[in-house]
Order: C-alpha cells, then structure tokens, then sequence
C-alpha cells in the first residue's frame, strides 16, 4: 500500500523559512506526480505545487510562485518544500499527495496522501 508521511512543519514569524519533506514507499517511484496541499483552519484543502518524477518539470498556484520550491530526490525516495518569505495566510496543514492519473498540475486531483504537518506562521 501506499504511505506518505510529512515532516518539517512548525512555528515560524512572518517572513521565515521552513522546508517540508514527504517520505513515500509502496508505488513505483519512476514517472510519478506528487504534490503538496495547503489546508488553512477552518476551511479547504487546496493543491499549491507539484512535481512530474520523469523529467522534474514542475507546477505552482499564483499564490506561491516565487516563494516556495518543490523538489525531489529519486534516491532518498523523498518529496521537498522550500518555503521562503512565509505569511499568516500560509499556516495551515500541508499534505503530501501522489497522482496516478496522466496531467501533472498543482490543481490536479490526487489519489493517495499523507497525515498532514502543521505550519504556524504568526504576525
């Protein structure tokens, strides 16, 4: 079966850096699409980027273009988020997430995911 766990998140001031990482196991880890999810409190879950394992081409939502990274490493078997300049409006619980499906984009739905790791970011 497929398991994804995050880690890195924490308390952080505006302006802060944090970098998330995502372990997987249990699915193929060549072509695949992974992706990072934003759920701030109280309301949705919303996909903010994503990256194609076979070339490394990569996708990101307006709101975090220029700010956050996502990377991966093909032989830590491990998913990456570099997130720079963090605001308020970026804490919430950010989840790992693999696609199986053709189309890789940010926005794409997702088929398998993590348990979720909090970002607090305070004013």
């Amino acid at each position: 079966q497929v398991i994804l766990v995050e880690s890195g998140g924490g308390s952080v001031q505006a302006g802060g850096s944090l970098r998330l990482s995502c372990t997987g196991s249990g699915y193929r880890q060549n072509h695949n699409c992974m992706g990072w999810f934003h759920r701030p409190p109280g309301k949705g879950r919303d996909g903010i980027a994503s990256v194609y394992t076979g070339d490394g081409s990569t996708s990101y939502r307006d709101t975090v273009k220029g700010r956050f990274t996502v990377s991966h490493d093909s032989a830590k078997n491990t998913l990456y988020l570099e997130m720079n300049n963090l605001k308020p409006e970026d804490s919430g619980i950010y989840y790992c997430a693999l696609r199986e499906r053709p189309g890789c984009k940010y926005n794409a739905a997702f088929s398998f995911w993590g348990q979720g790791t909090q970002v607090t970011v305070s004013t």
